[in-house]
């Protein structure tokens, strides 16, 4: 997916509010990024594609207005911009004491007063969410077992991965007696987003 058709993506789905939102944080996130390292610099020409539109498509899969989780939230993907286009509460955990400034400076310039930030690893966090995500923080097996007492029986677990072992992900998912299934990025061919929900 090039830029421009990852903003013409966004732009079908959300209206002139939610883009111009999400032009600001993204150049929140550029400023910021020559004082700590949100995202790689080798990324910043494919802010869309490889950031905002990568967040974005997560919550097509989230079928419920309630709590959203998003650990190990960084530079602000996808939680803070999950927060930006769907609205509602969202907890976005990031133990970084700097990153989680820079995310509670964000909701406030952004004017989203639904998301609390939680410096802390969320092994701390005491909230329990109907979807809880992490872009690329630790196996599945650790997140699942991290963020364990977040969730309900009735949590849908999003968790954008490169590559994945579909046997290796079906013994995990059997371990903790939860089904999946895998959708495809919309954003890299050779990416996928896990999907797990107890059973």
């Amino acid at each position: 997916m090039t830029e421009e058709e990852a903003l013409s993506w966004a732009m079908t789905r959300y209206d002139e509010r939610v883009i111009g939102r999400l032009r600001a944080f993204a150049a929140m996130v550029i400023e910021e990024n020559a004082r700590q390292n949100l995202i790689s610099p080798a990324s910043i020409d494919a802010m869309w594609s490889r950031h905002i539109v990568d967040s974005l498509q997560l919550i097509a899969f989230a079928d419920t207005a309630g709590r959203w989780l998003d650990i190990g939230t960084g530079g602000g993907f996808p939680g803070l911009v999950v927060a930006i286009a769907r609205g509602g509460p969202t907890v976005l955990v990031e133990p970084r004491r700097k990153r989680a400034t820079f995310l509670e400076r964000c909701a406030a310039e952004l004017e989203l007063p639904d998301v609390q930030v939680a410096a802390s690893k969320v092994e701390q966090v005491d909230a329990t969410a109907t979807v809880i995500s992490a872009r690329a923080v630790a196996s599945i097996g650790n997140l699942l077992r991290a963020a364990a007492h977040c969730a309900t029986p009735r949590t849908r677990w999003l968790l954008p991965r490169g590559s994945i072992d579909r046997d290796e992900l079906s013994a995990m998912a059997s371990a903790f007696r939860m089904m999946f299934h895998v959708e495809q990025s919309v954003t890299q061919a050779g990416s996928s987003i896990v999907i797990l929900e107890a059973r």
